[in-house]
């Protein structure tokens, strides 16, 4: 009986094999020979080592130090003496003896949830409006919503502008408009600072991800618009629900990243705004409350135990991001 199966032969230049679809080659003599992973690797050996660097870097920088971190979760480590098995206790300690800890979970949700999505969205809105411009203008506006993302010294124009006493930007300005008689503890009160470093964290949202927005949108080839027209597409939403979003899911994934990352690692903006610590506690993100007990206590035992539960609430928010981004993808 013969397979309905097809079978994809490919030859080889070095080996003159042939190679068939299921992990087997076939030399010119008709014999079979399986594909095994040594053959595999030395095929692509050009490929291998031009990734080698990278790979190297990642596995230094990026997955020692995760793998590390979670083994020291379960020490107790003061950077003087050896790490000692202390199994479950840190986790334990975390979620039912820290106090701060839960308001450095409430806190860092607050801006996951906040300045995450808006500046996810805020982003490819910008994008999207900014590539119907022509390209001088395009590019003069993406400088400047990408600025914020390249200034250095920034947290100075907003200490100025949020400043408690009365020659403050806001509340000079308030104070001579009669909307207020004394000056307002923008950075110091828990009632407004906690507000204040989200607006600041959303300006500084147009980062690497806007980037990406803008590039994918002057990809999309212009003939799927044409086409869509012509299958029936009426308004620019219908565009943007049917052609644009789909053909951008790459970057799209990528904003998503960069976004997740960056709305969970809140903290140095934080410290530069409002201190460190912050009038009780109040704008405590789990990244300060990891560098509290990491670069200032020394127990890095349990520092890394707030970097793994840390990292553990960015994944699942990635893998969740992920599939959405892949069910418009594929719808």
């Amino acid at each position: 009986m013969r397979s309905s199966t097809k079978r994809s032969f490919v030859r080889t230049e070095n080996s003159g094999l042939i190679e068939l679809s299921h992990g087997i080659r076939r030399d010119m003599k008709g014999n079979n020979k399986e594909i095994t992973l040594g053959r595999k690797v030395k095929a692509s050996r050009t490929s291998y080592l031009m990734i080698a660097p990278f790979a190297l870097l990642f596995t230094v920088f990026t997955v020692i130090p995760v793998v590390v971190a979670i083994i020291l979760s379960f020490t107790s480590f003061n950077m003087v003496q050896f790490p000692t098995f202390v199994g479950l206790e840190n986790y334990s300690r975390m979620l039912l003896d820290d106090e701060i800890f839960l308001i450095a979970i409430r806190n860092t949700l607050i801006f996951a949830f906040l300045t995450g999505p808006l500046g996810y969205v805020m982003s490819f809105l910008f994008a999207w409006c900014i590539n119907e411009f022509r390209s001088v203008f395009k590019a003069l506006l993406t400088l400047i919503f990408y600025a914020p993302a390249l200034a250095g010294n920034v947290y100075y124009v907003w200490t100025y502008i949020f400043s408690g006493d009365q020659y403050g930007f806001l509340n000079n300005y308030l104070i001579s408009g009669g909307l207020i008689s004394e000056p307002i503890q923008w950075l110091t009160d828990k009632n407004y600072n906690l507000s204040v470093v989200v607006i600041v964290v959303i300006w500084l949202s147009m980062g690497a991800g806007f980037l990406a927005f803008v590039a994918g949108l002057q990809s999309i080839n212009k003939e799927y618009y044409e086409a869509a027209a012509i299958d029936g597409i009426r308004n620019r939403w219908q565009e943007l629900r049917h052609v644009t979003l789909p053909q951008m899911v790459p970057q799209l994934l990528f904003g998503a990243v960069t976004s997740i990352s960056a709305s969970f690692a809140v903290g140095y903006q934080s410290i530069a705004l409002t201190g460190f610590p912050s009038t009780d506690y109040s704008t405590h993100t789990l990244l300060i409350h990891m560098l509290d007990y990491g670069t200032v206590r020394y127990e890095m035992g349990y520092a890394s135990t707030v970097a793994v539960f840390l990292f553990g609430m960015m994944l699942l928010s990635w893998i969740v991001i992920n599939k959405m981004l892949r069910r418009i993808s594929n719808d």
